[in-house]
């Protein structure tokens, strides 16, 4: 039983490996190019909904964060989606190495919301640069998983939350260009980068 036990584990962790060398192809590039069409809409909204939006904070931050969860919604139904056709037998191994690498940020970006909230306004003009940081964190350590290129889509979101905490403050807090640019912009330069690297992975 114990011999079982080990080669069974022995598999498991040779799948792992496996996975860990694997470019992941798992995020498709139209899904990925609409939630940063997204981001632009929610700007959008917010102009028309939350015209002032420091005297209105629960509002703003109930868009943004609505729009990160309908975009996260999509992209990993479509994930799981490719995962089990792209990858076949090492779906769930790849699904599994992908997002174990965002979560952290994700968990520490939804923390950071809440204290900052409950910390007070004066701080709270902060969100979005360091929201667009910690993305950028995410996305240098999912990086040796996908295609090289993406590494400047890190660092995209590095510079821009550091100029949102330099520009989008005082009279410029909580503008709507200051989520909507930043993760626009950022999100259809990663949707570029992986329908470049599906077309390569089609000819080869």
């Amino acid at each position: 039983m114990r011999d079982l036990d080990k080669a069974l584990a022995d598999i498991t962790a040779i799948r792992t490996q496996m996975a860990r060398g694997t470019e992941f192809q798992g995020y498709g590039p139209i899904t990925v190019a609409a939630t940063g069409v997204l981001a632009l809409v929610a700007a959008g909204v917010q102009v028309i909904l939350i015209p002032d939006p420091a005297a209105a904070v629960f509002g703003y931050l109930a868009l943004w964060v609505a729009t990160a969860a309908v975009s996260v919604f999509l992209i990993a139904i479509e994930m799981m989606a490719r995962s089990q056709r792209i990858h076949t037998g090492l779906a769930d191994e790849m699904i599994h190495t992908a997002t174990e690498q965002f979560i952290p940020a994700g968990v520490a970006g939804t923390l950071l919301t809440v204290v900052l909230y409950r910390v007070g306004l004066d701080v709270l003009w902060m969100l979005p640069g360091l929201w667009q940081i910690i993305f950028s964190l995410g996305f240098f350590a999912t990086c040796r998983t996908l295609p090289r290129a993406m590494f400047a889509v890190a660092v995209w979101y590095l510079a821009a939350g550091l100029a949102s905490l330099v520009f989008a403050n005082g009279e410029h807090a909580f503008s709507p260009w200051a989520m909507a640019l930043p993760f626009g912009l950022g999100q259809l330069m990663m949707a570029g980068i992986l329908y470049r690297s599906g077309t390569r992975h089609a000819e080869t």
